[in-house]
């Protein structure tokens, strides 16, 4: 009995982990072939005598981002988008340049653990708990200095410094996705009723008028 027990655990972890994270791997690789016309969760794969040392490169990352924005931050990926061969990978990257008040406004990746690592400056970054609780992690983070966002989480990074900043991230997808909180509630396509949005913030219809003018 403890045995099929045990057995039946091994199997539901097993069973989690799988769901858990971007298809895995059944042989050396599989490079996405953007130009498929097959349906599938991730990308096609190309076939194998066609796929070249460029499928696994990405050159880029070694460049500032432009900043002249109203964040004050520019995020450069290097995901499957970029490197056709992360398909199925699991993992890809992104560097994050901030000017000085830079914020890398509240978002989440729906699908993917995120480690930050600072290489220039200092940041305060942070993260919220689900409900119940909603508690905010945060810590001002200095050059070398490592943070994990979990998975899904709605978190930030804020270069509160007079200099620039520059992160470099790794998350646990080859395609995290992004939804930044502010975009998504008032910047929608089509907007979100202001009857909705005003009681969910408690406030007044004009004010998510105007909040919503800046996003459109």
């Amino acid at each position: 009995m403890a045995s099929r027990l045990l057995l039946l655990a091994l199997l539901a972890v097993a069973c989690c982990s799988a769901i858990a994270s971007d298809p895995g791997l059944l042989q050396d690789f599989c490079v996405a072939d953007k130009m498929s016309k097959v349906n599938v969760n991730g990308f096609a794969c190309k076939d194998a005598e066609n796929v070249t040392v460029e499928d696994f490169v990405f050159s880029g990352l070694h460049i500032a981002g432009n900043t002249t924005n109203k964040q004050g931050s520019a995020v450069t990926a290097a995901n499957v988008a970029q490197i056709p061969g992360l398909n199925t990978m699991g993992i890809s990257m992104v560097r994050i340049d901030y000017a000085p008040k830079g914020l890398n406004p509240p978002h989440i990746h729906p699908r993917a653990t995120e480690i930050l690592t600072v290489l220039e400056g200092s940041l305060y970054v942070g993260f919220v708990t689900s409900i119940p609780g909603s508690r905010l992690i945060s810590k001002v983070l200095r050059k070398g200095d490592v943070f994990v966002f979990p998975k899904a989480l709605v978190h930030f990074q804020f270069n509160y410094g007079t200099e620039n900043a520059v992160a470099i991230a790794a998350l646990s997808s080859q395609n995290p996705g992004v939804i930044t909180v502010a975009n998504a509630v008032f910047g929608s396509d089509p907007l979100i009723s202001d009857d909705i949005v005003s009681k969910a913030f408690q406030v007044d219809k004009k004010t998510v008028d105007w909040i919503q003018a800046q996003f459109n």
